[in-house]
């Protein structure tokens, strides 16, 4: 009998992974639907004695079991971290607010004193912030570090909801007499452009507290990036600062420069991608030898960098005597300005801190002030049509009205556009993201929903042409790596994207009368090649079979891609 309890426990432990103060779930992909599916999960949250950190990410929780685990939760007092990230796939955008709602409360009414709270990786959007803003607001957050909301879908709208509840949660602290004192801010890919931006810049400035700031591609221009620059300044001890993937311009690249230059213990700095130029560059460098003396590392990559303004930053970091990385790759140096930049190094003996220089775009023909002051009127021109739309559409437009009025030199090609190239994809456009496109769109989608996932597949794959060898590798060396992403997570749902897939193809009929796409080859031979690689799960193959094989009109049009893919299945099958 004690043999089997012992091996009972030992099963419990293994199953939930406890730590000191710890118990964990993460990873699990357990579909948590209802109040029968986490008794386990409740019983061992109510036995836990002296509970201090929850992990629930990798898993799909519902309303209705989010209320289950709430319960439990009202009574753990010494709660100080939730890691729920990527806690929501594949439910609908309406379950989550109210799932949040009741874990917050939960919190608030237990009197838990977080200091870490992590729901990235769950698309939201701005009724998830609404979700969290009384938990947000409330004593339960006074004390809190880390707050993480990488990858939320928060748009606009939920990045001023957000605001405001931290800048609620530090009113009431103050009166309280313990201010609230944020030190960890994350919040990439959440398409905050410059409102959201704005909004969140004058709550960092009231803190003052912030040591990590991490808000990469956001679509936020110059405008953003100066009222960014303006709280940086008053975060005394901020460490890192990760914008990347934004679009500074020159505007936004002196401000943030001069920002800098109130700041001593900035140790990483990562402005890659984003369109410094060299007047930003240069006044980047004259901040980094002047300050910043125990900066570790510089990324100015991809910025329309010449070899003038690179030399510049290079003799900047000559006294940085704990930097251990510069990145310059992706700029318009040439092959003489790369020689140039390694042989500055070199002869400082930093020659081993310089990144790659491999995607260089080459000199620019031409570097005319009258060009550069025409993109900065047609940004202005940008952003007051963002504001006019409405948030949940402005994205693709946007995007597209960005991609098409952004005036570059003709040997220095416009900042890659993942956003354009999805919402209207092209083979010019898949081979304009530079060869680093498969990494690129593989950030750009949200692989933890099957159903987008699917989507993107889709439209890189109609793009796919056999008779160039160039676009047809770029093709199918993208869908590679996003799917072999998407299909390594032990939370993605191969059978919804096959699903999906379907749907699109018009091979199944939807729920959600989702409307079909319009086949071309490039779907089917895009299939044909991702069903032999070994991250695609072979008990799809027989379902794919089963469709293809059927007559269908969407597939009439493509009847030579749609023989080829359907002996290939019927091989892999046979295989397997």
């Amino acid at each position: 009998m004690a043999t089997d309890i012992v091996a009972q426990l030992a099963d419990s432990l293994a199953r939930t992974g406890v730590g000191e103060g710890e118990l964990s779930y993460k990873g699990q992909g357990r579909k948590l639907n209802d109040a029968a599916s986490v008794e386990d999960i409740v019983k061992e949250i109510q036995d836990f004695e002296g509970l201090q950190a929850l992990r629930l990410e990798g898993n799909t929780v519902g309303v209705e079991a989010a209320q289950a685990i709430a319960k439990a939760l009202e009574t753990k007092s010494q709660l100080k971290c939730c890691h729920w990230s990527d806690m929501f796939t594949g439910r609908l955008r309406s379950e989550i607010p109210p799932a949040l709602t009741s874990l917050g409360d939960a919190l608030i009414l237990a009197g838990a004193r977080l200091t870490v709270l992590d729901l990235s990786d769950n698309a939201f959007g701005p009724d998830g912030v609404r979700g969290i803003e009384m938990l947000l607001k409330s004593p339960a957050c006074f004390t809190l570090q880390e707050l993480r909301l990488n990858n939320c879908g928060m748009g606009i709208g939920g990045g001023k909801i957000l605001a405001a509840s931290l800048t609620q949660c530090h009113k009431v602290s103050s009166e309280d007499g313990t201010p609230f004192s944020l030190k960890v801010f994350v919040a990439g890919r959440n398409r905050l452009e410059n409102d959201g931006a704005t909004a969140l810049a004058q709550a960092f400035q009231l803190m003052g507290s912030l040591e990590e700031i991490h808000m990469p591609q956001n679509g936020i221009n110059h405008a953003g990036v100066t009222a960014l620059a303006m709280a940086v300044q008053h975060n005394v001890n901020l460490r890192i600062l990760n914008l990347n993937d934004n679009t500074f311009t020159e505007k936004g690249a002196i401000a943030m420069a001069q920002a800098l230059k109130h700041l001593c213990s900035v140790q990483v700095i990562n402005f890659g991608d984003c369109l410094v130029r060299p007047a930003g560059a240069m006044a980047i460098a004259e901040t980094v030898a002047e300050g910043l003396p125990i900066l570790k590392e510089l990324n100015l990559s991809f910025g329309e960098i010449t070899e003038e303004a690179a030399l510049t930053v290079a003799q900047a970091v000559k006294d940085k005597d704990q930097l251990e990385k510069l990145d310059l790759n992706g700029n318009c140096l040439g092959e003489d300005g790369c020689k140039a930049l390694r042989d500055v190094l070199e002869g400082l003996n930093m020659g081993e801190l310089l990144g790659s220089l491999s995607d260089d775009e080459g000199e620019p023909e031409d570097d005319d002030d009258e060009d550069e002051d025409e993109d900065e009127d047609e940004e202005n021109v940008d952003e007051e049509e963002m504001e006019e739309e409405e948030e949940e559409e402005v994205e693709e437009e946007a995007e597209e009205s960005s991609s098409s009025k952004i005036s570059t030199p003709a040997s220095a090609p416009r900042p890659p556009d993942v956003c354009s190239f999805l919402s209207f994809p092209s083979p010019d456009k898949l081979m304009n993201l530079g060869t680093k496109r498969a990494e690129l769109i593989e950030q750009q989608v949200d692989i933890s929903d099957a159903a987008r996932t699917a989507e993107a597949f889709l439209k890189i794959a109609s793009v796919y042409k056999e008779e160039s060898e160039d676009v047809k590798n770029a093709v199918l060396e993208s869908i590679d790596v996003l799917l072999k992403k998407a299909f390594s997570a032990a939370s993605f749902q191969g059978y919804s994207f096959v699903s999906s897939v379907l749907v699109l193809l018009g091979l199944i009929k939807s729920e959600d009368k989702v409307k079909p796409m319009h086949v071309a080859p490039g779907h089917l031979s895009a299939l044909e090649h991702i069903v032999q690689q070994e991250y695609f799960p072979r008990e799809s193959v027989a379902v794919l079979e089963a469709f293809v094989s059927r007559n269908n009109k969407s597939l009439e049009p493509c009847a030579n891609a749609r023989n080829s893919l359907h002996s290939t299945l019927q091989r892999v099958r046979s295989e397997s």
